[in-house]
């Protein structure tokens, strides 16, 4: 190995014990079980509560991913009170409840509530107390009912619609200046409102 002109040697480490610091992986196939015994401890452990926290059906965000739909973080106030559950009693029933969100359209917030009553329509509540129910325990014929922990499934990502003719209203309908329209319109609301108030204003005086 040589060296060109007036360089630093090089202090090349040929002699280093490397075996010494290899990190080995022959655990791997015990720690697979061991996780596998851990969950099915877990799960027996947990009775007949569901496998999983209920979550919201969200889209993903982006052009590119918004034709999917996954678990969202937690579900919002809205959807919780049109599925007539409380904030406080949804913790306590497996729901995941997010604060931050919100329901930008009215498509997901009734996909979100659809998901909330099948749940609530499956859910068996069992007491504390065997002799002393509370209120919004099961009856008992729900709890002598036949139990299933399956979480429940999340809807498809696109329903088709059936073929149909397309009519002369949507033939003559623009969408493109139509949505133009509306956000020139939403632009130009202010300084509309303010036009207006002067000419009231204006009309107000000259009639004093």
């Amino acid at each position: 190995m040589g060296f060109g002109k007036n360089n630093v040697l090089h202090a090349n480490h040929f002699r280093k014990d490397w075996q010494r610091r290899v990190r080995t992986w022959f655990d791997q196939p015990g720690r697979k079980l061991r996780r596998r015994n851990a969950r099915v401890a877990k799960a027996a452990a947990l009775g007949v509560r569901p496998l999983s926290l209920l979550r919201p059906a969200v889209r993903a965000p982006t052009v590119r991913y918004n034709t999917k739909i996954r678990e969202g973080r937690g579900f919002t106030f809205l959807e919780l009170k049109e599925a007539g559950i409380g904030r406080k009693e949804a913790k306590g029933l497996g729901i995941v409840v997010d604060h931050r969100r919100r329901n930008l359209s009215e498509e997901g917030k009734n996909l979100n509530v659809a998901r909330l009553t099948a749940y609530k329509s499956r859910l068996i509540v069992f007491p504390k107390k065997a002799g002393k129910p509370n209120k919004g325990d099961s009856s008992t014929e729900d709890l002598a009912a036949a139990t299933t922990r399956a979480s429940i499934p999340l809807p498809p990502a696109v329903v088709p619609e059936a073929p149909r003719k397309i009519t002369e209203e949507e033939r003559e309908f623009g969408a493109y200046r139509t949505l133009r329209e509306a956000a020139a319109e939403s632009r130009h609301a202010g300084a509309k409102k303010i036009r207006q108030q002067k000419k009231e204003e204006e009309e107000a005086a000259k009639k004093k």
